[in-house]
């Protein structure tokens, strides 16, 4: 078995506050595969971004990793300065932000945002940089490149400025691309393009890509495989047709049922009851109990271990241990 690109062991995130400290993400682990598509789903505030910026060792002042390991190529990242990664970000590991506008700096020129990388990582002149830039940006789909590199970000459309953010991503042909709700802000129509010239890039450089999300379109579309999060954990995990076809914690079943179908008169969206729990709640049993219809009071008291519900398919639920016990008594 080959070496993950990236390998996330029992990673454990938290923030400092006036009420003591507060954990986002809970003993999370997962990897991705060079040429991989890796899509982490979930709701708004379930701890995705929080996860991905814990890779990038982009975290704000208050937060930090306070246990677990983050592995790149073989390498904890844990264990680096800040200067060294700054080597690594954005030259082997690059990250795609969800709103370009916030992302680009709007008083300097984007031949200016694509250039410093190239002149940093890999020591280009500035007339070889801006030369890659234009070249860069033919790459992305930017019509007029040679224009585009003397023009500031609010000249851009915003399906425009996502692009450069991905040329700006891809300009050192990273190993790793970690993109954030790269398409949220934009229209279905580019957002659709947006995802064909990841996927395509995916391919051509065969890289690892993290994809953050809380679309389930979007997962259909671009996953090899799906982790599913919920309050700050993992709580499923298996490659997309499983997932789609075969999913096993309600949370799951929940997102998948709230998701239109349109080719399905009979289908009727089924909003998810409830909210996610605060992280300020001291919650001993499952975190998912208040808004789960199949929830017994062991759900309540105890927090589920993570079953294995075929192989490759992990499932953090009490609902999969009589499914275990059954699978056990059928091989005996």
């Amino acid at each position: 078995m080959t070496e993950a690109l990236l390998d996330v062991k029992n990673l454990v995130t938290s923030f400092r506050t006036a009420d003591g400290d507060l954990t986002a993400v809970r003993e999370v682990s997962f990897s991705v595969e060079q040429g991989e598509t890796l899509c982490i789903v979930g709701e708004s505030g379930c701890g995705k971004s929080i996860t991905s910026l814990s890779v990038m060792q982009l975290l704000p002042k208050n937060g930090k990793i306070k246990s677990g390991s983050i592995q790149f190529n073989g390498q904890e990242l844990t264990d680096l300065t800040d200067e060294e990664m700054r080597q690594l970000r954005g030259n082997e590991i690059a990250i795609i932000f969800q709103e370009p506008m916030t992302a680009l700096n709007p008083v300097f020129t984007i031949g200016f945002q694509i250039r410093e990388p190239l002149k940093i990582h890999e020591g280009l002149s500035k007339k070889a940089a801006h030369q890659k830039g234009i070249e860069l940006l033919k790459q992305v789909g930017i019509p007029s490149p040679e224009k585009r590199m003397n023009q500031y970000p609010h000249e851009l459309s915003g399906g425009m400025r996502q692009r450069v953010m991905i040329a700006i991503a891809l300009a050192c042909n990273p190993k790793l691309l970690i993109a954030d709700e790269p398409t949220t802000a934009l229209d279905v129509t580019i957002q659709s393009q947006i995802l064909d010239l990841i996927d395509d890039l995916k391919k051509r450089f065969n890289m690892g890509v993290v994809m953050i999300t809380h679309d389930m379109g979007v997962v259909a579309e671009v996953a090899d495989r799906v982790m599913v999060m919920y309050s700050g954990e993992k709580i499923e995990e298996a490659d997309v047709e499983t997932i789609f076809n075969h999913p096993q914690h309600p949370y799951t079943k929940g997102l998948l049922q709230s998701v239109p179908n349109v080719d399905d008169k009979e289908h009727h969206l089924e909003p998810i009851p409830g909210s996610l729990p605060s992280l300020k709640e001291n919650i001993s049993g499952c975190r998912f109990y208040d808004r789960c219809e199949f929830a017994t009071e062991k759900c309540r008291t105890q927090s589920p271990p993570k079953f294995e519900a075929s192989e490759g398919h992990v499932v953090r639920c009490w609902l999969q241990e009589e499914s275990t016990d059954e699978r056990k008594s059928s091989y005996s």
